[in-house]
């Protein structure tokens, strides 16, 4: 635990200098620092960086807030990198996707007001695609990676599991040869026992022998017979369930298995029908003891301090059977018990032989559901076993697959649909750039060269232009020049020059000079 704790600390380390490394160089380059970027960035990256294990998405905050003082269209050099680097990292660590979609989405609203403050309107779009691309597809890039670590993980635990289960398949092969070995092992000595026992039925009549050898000849005869009975009983305990499931018992119900978990300390509800057993076929019997008893020990085992419910409901010929229980409790931790998931393969075809169906997997809320459905009448035949994927690791791999595809076509769609979504963003913001930024040709004429310019931007419009219309002529020398447009969406424009604090020029360029 240590070495690892240590492992992260060096890993946060040198994540911290390599994040720090740009503005320090940068604030090196210059003579005289304008702003001192690395003495206020620095300091807050290795916040960021201490709290990314905990909080991926909030610290986010930190690299944005840094890119957006220096430029509000997130294009600055010393501090893209982190920006960059902190938004894969929670790609990785918080791969869900409706928090980081709510981040992302407050983010880019966020950004409106700000842009419209320190810029113009038409800086929100830029913004939005420098979010998409130092932001979003670096997320989405670190989502596939946690994701794909987790794949490969699932897959040394399946083939763990396969071995598992290859052993076991190893060990009921051999149990079930011992076991006709001690079958053909109780035919050859039951004969021979019988035999013995009936000869020396036979010598216990016998007048020619004294009453001396007839009481030695009976105890023989006894011993063999007790012998017999013996090697019947041990041959019994040895043969395999399939061979001796006629001697079973009869089974417990579910209410003497409920109300053992809950003798035990376990939170559990049953939930019946008065006679729900009533003149059930005995495999329909044991069918219901083994869904309710093992769905029990799993949820104990894998969910700790969680409530069970318990459903036993009979519609007709039908006998539904329904074991949920929610997630583990919070606080609670779940034993450390290896699962072969030899259980749920017995219980499918423990139901499947009964004539039945059983659905396992997990519950919307966390938790996970057992549902058996078995036949409540005799000569229900047993259903084939058509399952496409018969073995658990099969299944599993399937929904891995699927799994797979999905997080691809949201890998590729996502850009997409937030690029188009930008596109479609930038045609009102054009629109509103146009029309909030029209000079008035009446307002326009009274400007006088050599005004105040506190006075001539009292009757300007809100918005300037973007940039000057295309084939303008080049702004004078030492004038700082704005651009208003002469009507709605028009390839002309108003230029208005202004130096000193006053005036200098104002004309039209564009389509009307």
């Amino acid at each position: 635990m240590k070495s690892k704790r240590l492992g992260r600390w060096l890993y946060d380390l040198g994540l911290w200098l390599v994040l720090s490394a740009p503005p320090v160089l940068e604030e090196a380059s210059r003579h005289v620092p304008a702003v001192p970027a690395a003495a206020v960035g620095v300091p807050l990256l290795a916040l960021a960086v201490g709290a990314g294990r905990r909080w991926p998405l909030a610290v986010l905050l930190v690299p944005l807030a840094l890119n957006l003082v220096r430029d509000v269209e997130l294009f600055t050099l010393p501090f893209l990198p982190a920006l960059v680097v902190m938004a894969y990292l929670a790609g990785v660590r918080a791969p869900q996707v409706r928090p980081a979609v709510r981040f992302f989405g407050a983010v880019a609203l966020a950004g409106l007001p700000v842009c419209v403050l320190v810029r113009d309107l038409w800086a929100w779009p830029a913004q939005l695609i420098m979010l998409l691309l130092c932001v979003g597809l670096p997320w989405l890039l670190g989502r596939w990676r946690g994701q794909y670590a987790d794949l490969v993980s699932s897959g040394w635990r399946l083939a763990d599991r396969m071995e598992r289960e290859q052993r076991a398949v190893a060990d009921r092969t051999r149990m079930r040869e011992r076991a006709r070995m001690a079958s053909d092992m109780h035919d050859s000595l039951g004969h021979d026992l019988t035999l013995l026992a009936v000869q020396a039925a036979a010598l216990q009549v016998d007048r020619t022998l004294d009453a001396r050898q007839q009481a030695a000849v009976g105890e023989l005869r006894e011993a063999a017979a007790a012998a017999t009975g013996r090697l019947r009983e041990i041959i019994g305990v040895l043969r395999t369930d399939d061979e001796g499931q006629a001697a079973e018992g009869a089974p417990a119900t579910p209410e003497a298995l409920v109300e053992r978990a809950r003798a035990s300390g376990i939170d559990v509800v049953l939930e019946e029908e008065r006679g729900e057993q009533d003149g059930l076929p005995p495999l329909a019997e044991h069918a219901v003891h083994r869904v309710v008893q093992e769905s029990l020990t799993n949820a104990a085992k894998h969910a700790p301090g969680a409530r069970i419910r318990v459903a036993v409901v009979r519609d007709g010929d039908v006998l539904a059977v329904t074991v949920v229980n929610g997630p583990a409790a919070q606080g609670v931790s779940a034993p450390g018990v290896a699962s072969g998931s030899t259980g749920l393969i017995g219980l499918d075809e423990r139901v499947r032989l009964a004539g039945g169906t059983l659905r396992a997997g997990h519950a919307p809320d966390g938790g996970f559901e057992v549902v058996a459905r078995l036949p409540a009448t005799a000569g229900a035949a047993p259903r084939p076993a058509a399952d496409p994927y018969p073995t658990v690791s099969a299944r599993e791999l399937a929904r891995a697959r699927e799994r797979v595809r999905g997080r691809l076509r949201q890998t590729v769609l996502a850009p997409l649909a937030v690029l188009a979504g930008i596109l479609l963003v930038m045609v009102p913001v054009a629109l509103i750039s146009s029309g909030f930024s029209v000079l008035d040709r009446q307002e326009y004429d009274r400007l006088v060269v050599g005004g105040e310019r506190g006075a001539v931007e009292e009757v300007l419009p809100a918005f300037t232009r973007d940039e000057a219309p295309e084939g303008s002529p080049a702004e004078p020398p030492g004038e700082d020049c704005v651009y208003y447009s002469t009507r709605l969406m028009s390839d002309d424009a108003y230029r208005l020059c202004f130096s000193g604090g006053r005036l200098a020029s104002k004309g039209t360029v564009g389509g009307l000079r």
